[in-house]
This record gives structure tokens, sequence and C-alpha cells, in this order.
């Protein structure tokens, strides 16, 4: 019997390595129920008469004319466009939802997905930082099976399935330092988007590869941890590791460490999320270790990298509306350096002024928690703006 897939977010990385795997495994294993995307109207199409869904759905509804074009000659594809339609792509009964669209935007469908009850596998780490109470309270209510598809936490869950809870001395997450792990701030304060997005390891979308290069990536995986593993600040550490083969470790009371290792390549923690809670072949890498002459690790340099300063601040505070901030600012100002707006260490400079400065209301609903994320964007947007 083959496992019903949904992909929100099908255009992105994630996205398509996760139909490299479904490719891969074929229908026998794997049928997929629903795909969206956001504005890559021409990719969701071609995936579309590929994997044949049942459903698919783009959130720019300019898009939908074309969309509908494409796809007349397959009438048993339902296509919708809008918000609304990625949602209820979201709350389809999909056995498997891949939710890997990036930053707050997958937020609403991601929840929808959960509510649902049956297993979410997500790749979106904005969501957890900006809702993880709300988040994780909807898991428990729903008895929904959660699953991280980030290769950090995928490597800690599977570290710390099975073990003794109570044993636990702390987690350790690592980061490749991303290109500008040797630059001094002076240096890095001239480096361009296309110097940032060259990451030297993995292969990712101009945001995440950004927030991989500020180290705000690890900092905002910090967060999801915290929640995802309910752990406090203090047991969750961080680790610069260049070669990106260890992905998580976990240590215990008696001085065991138990690490996941795999290559750089995503279909690793996707064919995990996807056979989950059996092992299936991989269509990705494989980690050679014979080819491995060594393994190094060190203490990040927060004065050089202070997203990793902050995020300690966040989680100290107790408050949400400090993590939605942390993240609301830095995407604006991502978007902003991109586009050439700012400076590259002008990125942090400005999150943390708006961390500092922001206000700081109670977060009870998802609908608090949006409100203050389009508050936080809009007021980061005019900071921009009048800095300009």
């Amino acid at each position: 019997m083959s496992r019903s897939v949904t992909i929100l977010g099908s255009t992105g990385s994630v996205g398509r390595q996760t139909l490299d795997v479904i490719a891969h495994h074929g229908r026998e294993q794997f049928s997929v129920v629903a795909l969206t995307a956001g504005a890559n109207v021409d990719m969701l199409i071609q995936q579309a008469r590929v994997f044949k869904p049942k459903f698919v759905a783009i959130a720019d509804e300019a898009a939908l004319p074309r969309l509908k074009e494409a796809l007349a000659d397959l009438p048993s594809i339902a296509v919708a466009a809008g918000k609304s339609a990625v949602i209820e792509a979201a709350a389809l009964d999909a056995e498997i939802t891949v939710a890997g669209i990036v930053g707050v935007a997958g937020l609403v469908p991601t929840m929808a997905a959960i509510k649902r009850g049956r297993t979410v596998a997500f790749a979106n780490k904005e969501t957890m930082v900006a809702a993880g109470g709300i988040m994780m309270q909807a898991v428990a209510d729903a008895g929904t099976t959660l699953l991280p598809v980030d290769s950090e936490h995928n490597a800690l869950f599977q570290a710390l399935h099975g073990q003794d809870a109570a044993a636990l001395r702390r987690v350790v997450l690592t980061a490749s330092g991303g290109p500008f792990r040797d630059w001094s701030r002076e240096r890095m304060s001239k480096a361009t988007p296309d110097m940032a997005c060259a990451h030297p390891v993995w292969a990712m979308g101009p945001k995440i590869s950004v927030d991989s290069a500020t180290l705000m990536n690890k900092a905002l995986e910090v967060i999801e941890a915290h929640h995802l593993f309910a752990l406090p600040s203090e047991k969750i550490d961080v680790l610069i590791h260049p070669q990106s083969v260890v992905h998580g470790m976990v240590e215990y009371a008696d001085g065991s460490f138990m690490a996941q290792l795999g290559p750089a390549d995503m279909r690793t923690p996707i064919t995990v999320c996807l056979g989950w809670p059996k092992r299936i072949e991989t269509s990705g890498a494989r980690l050679d270790l014979a080819t491995l002459s060594r393994l190094d690790f060190s203490v990040p340099d927060t004065a050089r990298f202070p997203a990793l300063r902050l995020v300690r601040q966040v989680l100290a505070s107790g408050q949400q509306a400090d993590a939605i901030a942390f993240n609301a600012a830095n995407e604006v100002a991502v978007d902003a350096f991109l586009k050439r707006s700012i400076a590259f260490t002008d990125i942090l400079d400005n999150v943390e002024r708006m961390l500092n400065d922001g206000p700081k209301p109670a977060i009870i609903s998802l609908e608090d928690a949006l409100a203050h994320d389009a508050n936080i964007r809009m007021r980061m947007t005019d900071t921009l703006k009048l800095a300009a």
C-alpha cells in the first residue's frame, strides 16, 4: 500500500527534493495528494504533470489562468489559487504532509495540516519560532506526529528516540559556519548577496543561505529545538563543524554521545520522515567514511555572529513576542540585503534594535502571533526606509 503525501511548497528546495525521493520509490510506495507553490507556476505545472496529484494550489492568484490552461487536459487534477487554496490543500487527508513553505507564510497552512491529526514533516523553522507554544499544543490536541525535516533537528530526533529523557545532559546543533566563517566583521560589511549565497557545503535558497551566513539559521534552530524537544536554553549548544558530516549530537549523563552522521544532502532527513518509523532507501548521496580525514568542532564567535547571542536573550525573556520579532525583523532585513539596500552586517544590527525597542504584546492565539508579526514587519520596513 502506498502512503499518500501532500507537499506544501513543492517548488522550493525541500519540495523538489521530496519529490525526488518519491520518484525514486515510485507509485507503489507513495502517491501525491496535493502540491502547492507560491508563484513558480511553470515548475508547479511540470510537477503536476509528472506526479498527477488530486489538487494543485498556487498562492499567486494571477497565475491561476496559466495553471488552469496548462492542466486542462488532466481533468482529474483540481486547481485553485490564493492563500485559502494553499490552506485547503494543507487540510486534505494525506498520511504525510511535508511543510516546506519558507518563512511565516507557512504558519497557517502548517497549522491546518497539524489540526488534521496525521503526520506532518515540517521544514519551516520560522513557524515554530513564531508560534512554537501554540503549535506544540495543537500537535498534542490533535494527536499529530510531528517530524523535523531540518537536518539538525532530524539528527537530534533520531539520537533521542528510545532513550532515557531523564538522563539527557544536552543536545548539540552543528553549523558549517557558512561562507564567512573566518571573515572579520569589517570584511563581512562589504559582502555581497552573491557571496553570502555561495554556501561552501549546502545548496539552498537565497533566504536560507543568507541566514546561514549570519548564523541566524542556527539561532532560529535553537528556538525550534527549545519547543520541539521541550528543552531549556542551557541544554541546547551550538558548535561550528565545517565538514557538515555530524548534523546533531546528544550527550547523556553517563558521558555517552549519540551522534547522527550523514552527507550534506537534505534527501537524507526527508527520507527519514517519509519512511518513519521504518527505514527506506534514499535517492540521495551516501557518506563515505573512508574519505573523511578529520572532523573539526569549535565554539562560535558571538561577537562576529551576534544572532547566537541574541537568541539566548530571546529565550531568557520567555516572551513569544520576542521570538516573533526576532524572526520577522530578520526576514525583512534579509530581503533588504538581497535587494542591496543594506549591508550584510546591517541585518543583525537592525534585528537587535527591533528586538530591544519593539512592542512586546501578549501572544495567546495564532491571530495574536500573526498580528504581531505583521506589525514588526511594518516597523522594520519603515526603519530601513528611513535609514536609506
